[in-house]
């Protein structure tokens, strides 16, 4: 999964109606309060996803006139009823899949109070779920004791997932026992919260 298109979606979402460059600054400031930037968010690239995004009826394009100042004609877009179920699978998929690019999960989060907070719980548990069958995996690490394993210094591989895995686990826990505490405003509870959609 591409994180960028869950990214312009939810960008233009939230804004209702944007052009480029104001989904441009967004990124730019969602990279800034510590996601990576992602793939494809270079200006180009973004153009380009917001293009494909209207042509796969996503996003609805919206030319406006030239600029008073003189400068070019911009195009603005607003998420269309299919792009709205689209940016909920995306979310959905980014909260619980586990194998998935760290800016994805990152993505997804920027975006956690789109949901119902019973929803974002629910969505969690199975990303739990998940990471529980990832340590059910073949190739676990060694232990202290037998620190080596027949492939010898491979096996780091297999003990950093476990790690990484352990840490992602606690870290969801976490989340959940915010979240069930009332911690942030999700959608659909009063102002501030996002709007329930889809």
């Amino acid at each position: 999964m591409s994180a960028i298109r869950l990214l312009v979606l939810g960008a233009v979402r939230d804004r209702g109606r944007a052009h480029g460059y104001q989904i441009r600054g967004d990124l730019e400031f969602r990279t800034r309060q510590g996601l990576r930037q992602p793939a494809g968010s270079n200006p180009g690239s973004l153009y380009h996803a917001l293009r494909q995004l209207a042509e796969q009826g996503l996003l609805r394009a919206h030319e406006r006139a030239p600029s008073t100042a003189g400068g070019p004609p911009r195009t603005e877009y607003e998420t269309t009823a299919e792009g709205e179920r689209e940016f909920l699978r995306l979310l959905r998929h980014a909260l619980t899949a586990v194998d998935e690019k760290p800016d994805v999960l990152t993505a997804g989060i920027g975006f956690l109070a789109d949901l119902t907070r019973a929803e974002a719980i629910r969505l969690l548990h199975e990303r739990l779920d998940a990471l529980r069958d990832r340590h059910r995996e073949p190739a676990a690490p060694r232990t202290p004791e037998a620190p080596t394993g027949p492939w010898g210094h491979l096996d780091e591989i297999a003990r950093l997932r476990a790690y990484s895995t352990d840490a992602d686990a606690r870290w969801t826990r976490e989340l959940i026992a915010r979240l069930e505490s009332g911690a942030y405003t999700m959608a659909g509870e009063g102002e501030g919260g996002a709007a329930p959609r889809g």
